[in-house]
């Protein structure tokens, strides 16, 4: 079984259009989702999102990967070197 890390993944959505999809992959992965932040960038028409989550490394990549092939969203995940 794989072991857990902790991770941040930093999502910015500078295609509202691409909402619902970021949203639906969050819901996928929702099992090892610890914490949201969400903050509505209105100056600049984007969204910035910060998830942490506690989950082998193979699903912290799937989804930083899936959001980061949306069109508009920028992905990138920081992860702990302990699991």
């Amino acid at each position: 079984m794989a072991e857990n890390r902790v991770a941040v993944i930093a999502i910015i959505v500078e295609n509202m259009e691409s909402a619902s999809a970021v949203n639906a992959i969050l819901h996928e992965y929702s099992l090892y989702i610890v914490g949201r932040m969400g903050l509505p960038y209105r100056e600049r028409s984007i969204s910035i999102i910060n998830i942490v989550l506690d989950a082998p490394m193979d699903k912290i990549n799937a989804v930083a990967g899936q959001l980061g092939r949306l069109p508009g969203v920028t992905a990138k995940a920081v992860c702990s070197t302990l699991g």
